[in-house]
């Protein structure tokens, strides 16, 4: 507004104004109006002005401070979790070692006794046969016997069929066997 009225002014007195001009009293009063503002700013605005960037420098580099702090704890955090995650893996696969390890036992286990009731099976087979055999041959023995017998009391014509006759026929099989 002031260089309004003193464009008006100088346009009334018939002075061409030129921004080139020099013009004492505009320069005196600018002069004051500069040395007033600037009082008035370094006594009360400035110090305002500096105190709330001081306040916002301190606020950032607390700021900052607190985002190193929680990184470096993110960071341990995240350590600490892959030493966890370490860990876990080397248990777990102690673990997995371990159940292979049992199931391997277990297994030689089951096909140790496995083969143990074959043995077995082979064992009582073995006797039941050798049983079986022996049966056979005292049966055949006696209808040896038998024959034998009634072979001979053919030959003699008369019935043998004492025990004492018996014997002695069984007797003599036995030491044909043992020859044999």
């Amino acid at each position: 507004m002031l260089a309004i009225n003193l464009v008006l002014q100088h346009a009334e007195e018939g002075e061409a104004f030129s921004p080139f001009s020099i013009n004492t009293g505009m320069m005196f009063w600018t002069l004051i109006i500069f040395g007033l503002l600037f009082g008035i700013l370094t006594k009360w605005v400035w110090p305002v002005i500096v105190r709330s960037v001081e306040e916002r420098e301190q606020r950032i580099t607390g700021q900052l401070e607190q985002a190193d702090k929680l990184n470096a704890e993110a960071q341990a955090a995240l350590e600490e979790h892959n030493k966890l995650l370490a860990a876990s893996k080397s248990t777990a696969q102690a673990l997995i070692a371990d159940a292979k390890s049992l199931a391997e036992k277990e297994r030689e286990q089951l096909l140790e006794k496995t083969r143990e009731e074959q043995e077995q099976l082979l064992v009582r087979a073995k006797r039941e046969i050798e049983a079986e055999r022996e049966r056979a041959v005292t049966e055949l023995r006696r209808e040896a016997v038998d024959l034998s017998l009634a072979a001979a009391a053919k030959l003699i014509q008369q019935k043998v069929d004492s025990q004492m006759d018996r014997k002695i026929v069984e007797d003599y099989l036995g030491s044909l066997e043992k020859q044999s």
